[in-house]
């Protein structure tokens, strides 16, 4: 009976790590973006454990694009453009975005440029994104959040809208 009670805990466990709108989905068709679920990731060659590890990833909350998909792995795009295979369970459906190079990127207290600037995010900071929609998304980080400009951001599609 204990042996069956550590089996669930475990399995219980597991459930809690993956998302399943990315990782259990084998419906959602790529491209489509994700994040980095895990703080370290391994970033692999091939879609197989057997494979060479390509990148240790130790940024929980990288957005990476998913290109492919082969059983339980997802061939996943970082954001400079690094191609290679990793667990769907490493990775989760959070959208997450990165402020792309350049000057630091605008965050505002509205979707508009002449809403009043609360921040400044600098180049490579990577944030939560929701509420994209007219070429702005909400952008979060660590609490500090604002509407940036998605041209700005690395993990977004022009014209796609979240909630």
């Amino acid at each position: 009976m204990r042996i069956v009670a550590m089996a669930l805990a475990g399995l219980a466990a597991l459930t809690l790590v993956v998302d399943p709108g990315v990782a259990a989905d084998p419906a959602k068709k790529p491209p489509y973006y994700a994040s980095i679920a895990a703080g370290r990731a391994r970033m692999r060659t091939g879609p197989a454990r057997t494979y060479p590890a390509s990148w240790l990833y130790q940024r929980a909350d990288l957005p990476v694009k998913v290109v492919a998909v082969f059983k339980d792995w997802r061939r996943v795009r970082d954001p400079a453009g690094e191609e290679g295979w990793m667990l769907a369970n490493l990775l989760s459906g959070t959208r997450t975005a990165m402020v792309t190079d350049g000057a630091p990127a605008e965050m505002h207290q509205a979707a508009s440029d002449g809403s009043t600037l609360l921040w400044r995010a600098a180049p490579g900071v990577v944030g939560r994104l929701s509420q994209c929609g007219g070429g702005w998304c909400r952008f979060d980080v660590k609490g500090q959040a604002g509407f940036v400009r998605i041209d700005r951001l690395w993990g977004v599609e022009a014209g796609e809208a979240l909630p």
